[in-house]
């Protein structure tokens, strides 16, 4: 049973419109299916999308920001909980703590960096949960490219491609989860291979 995932995304409101929309409706899956967003807490570009659009349809939002980002108001007020915390590290564990999947819509140099973070701590065993990319309009092509790269040069063993599971639509995302490789807690015993 899924019920709370963690969504990756932009913060930047000057993106294409395309995007947005792809925030809307993976926000629209996921309430209609009972599960709580967890997410970085901002009011802007695709993370207010993605909280603005839960909160319509009447979903749980749980935003979790930095103190330094709360003082200048980038949290969203209108969410079900802002946690507030220490760092930026403090976030990101937070993030990943205590939620069935992971889940990253495009987004820039932060957003890239949470979603390879975690990939990896799946490496490593320290997160075991679906790691599902929403390539939404070919957007993280490079990124799955230099992943694949990184395999085929042996920078990670040919099991490590099973860590994330890529899909163009967000309608495809509660059969993504349920469908994703299930991962070993024991991965550093070969997270070297």
């Amino acid at each position: 049973m899924i019920n709370a995932v963690t969504v990756y995304c932009a913060s930047s409101p000057n993106i294409d419109q395309h995007y947005f929309d792809a925030a809307s409706q993976l926000a629209e899956i996921l309430v209609k299916n009972n599960v709580t967003i967890v997410y970085g807490g901002g009011s802007t570009g695709l993370m207010g999308q993605v909280a603005d659009t839960a909160i319509q349809h009447k979903g749980h939002v749980i935003g979790i920001i930095p103190e330094f980002m709360e003082k200048i108001e980038w949290g969203h007020n209108g969410i079900s909980e802002l946690r507030i915390v220490g760092d930026m590290h403090e976030r990101k564990k937070k993030m990943a703590d205590a939620v069935d999947a992971v889940i990253a819509l495009p987004g820039g140099c932060g957003t890239m960096e949470e979603l390879l973070e975690v990939i990896t701590w799946k490496r490593l065993g320290i997160f075991t949960k679906p790691i599902i990319i929403i390539n939404t309009k070919g957007y993280y092509e490079p990124l799955i490219a230099m992943l694949k790269k990184s395999i085929e040069e042996k920078f990670m063993g040919g099991r490590h491609k099973g860590m994330w599971k890529v899909i163009n639509t967000p309608e495809m995302i509660m059969e993504a989860i349920e469908q994703s490789e299930p991962w070993d807690k024991d991965a550093i015993k070969f997270a070297k291979d």
